[in-house]
């Protein structure tokens, strides 16, 4: 029934009307139900594809925000509400709260380099796959250099930006490369 976002209130207009004529009383409400459910259903948060190209663009920016020790300029990726989810941890919910994750990575990794390894994405979803350089030289560091690989698996909202990122990468090797530093280059 609904055609367009600009008929959706009257469309339920004409449910209301329907309902008031001689209906029984559970036909009409049905009727008013079937139009909640319409106007429901039309506010719901709708996600965004972006094109390969576009997609690449998003990413390679990304990554260089990863690698700008600007944590605000990453956070700027994100929805308002977005969230980042680091392996197993705790979601970082919001900007202020990815503001403080990316802070924390780049604080410990003053060096650190993101860079894109590939991405695809299949409508609304993504897989963001990168190589991750720097030296542990931050406050209370190691001084050990790490190289590690992981992916991001992103939901983009509406607005094009990231809604939802859950983060992956081998903490165990990250770990090992934090006492004995990264192995040579390939």
């Amino acid at each position: 029934m609904v055609h367009s976002d600009n008929h959706l209130y009257a469309d339920m207009e004409h449910l209301f009307v329907i309902s008031q004529q001689k209906l029984s009383p559970l036909l009409s409400a049905l009727l008013l139900m079937a139009g909640v459910v319409l106007a429901l259903t039309n506010c719901t948060p709708r996600t965004t594809s972006m094109n390969q190209s576009e997609l690449t663009d998003f990413a390679t920016r990304y990554a260089a925000a990863w690698s700008s020790q600007n944590p605000a300029s990453l956070a700027a990726f994100y929805a308002e509400d977005g969230s980042l989810t680091v392996n197993a941890s705790t979601a970082s919910v919001g900007r202020a709260a990815i503001t403080a994750t990316a802070q924390g990575f780049m604080t410990a990794f003053p060096d650190m380099v993101v860079k894109t390894e590939e991405v695809r994405g299949d409508g609304s979803h993504a897989i963001f796959r990168w190589i991750w350089t720097g030296t542990n030289t931050g406050p209370g560091g190691t001084g050990k250099s790490v190289r590690i690989k992981g992916y991001e698996e992103w939901t983009m909202g509406a607005d094009g930006l990231i809604a939802e990122s859950k983060g992956h990468y081998d903490e165990a090797e990250y770990q090992r490369q934090l006492q004995s530093g990264a192995p040579p280059a390939q």
